[in-house]
């Protein structure tokens, strides 16, 4: 089911296993097509709840833990910016 930590931090791999994650946590099916990677996460239907049950996907699929001071707002806005999050926290790991 996941992929192996050596893998994990291949750009396109990221982005394809966030948005899986995100339309998890929205309860889309993953045929649902492209997300819009700039809109808020909030105007897709992404709640308090929703975005704690994201949360806790990321850090079991990419093997890390979000710290608390990178919970803000602004990098849990959209997918593009929970990836760059993901990005610089999985850069930071295996530095």
């Amino acid at each position: 089911m996941s992929t192996p930590t050596s893998g994990r931090r291949a750009t396109g791999d990221i982005h394809e296993r966030l948005l899986r994650l995100v339309l998890e946590a929205l309860g889309r099916p993953a045929v649902a097509g492209a997300l819009p990677v700039e809109v808020r996460l909030s105007e897709l239907g992404m709640s308090s709840i929703k975005m704690v049950v994201l949360m806790l996907a990321l850090e079991r699929e990419f093997h890390l833990a979000i710290p608390q001071e990178e919970i803000t707002p602004e990098n849990l806005r959209s997918v593009s910016s929970v990836e760059a999050m993901l990005t610089r926290l999985l850069d930071a790991s295996d530095g």
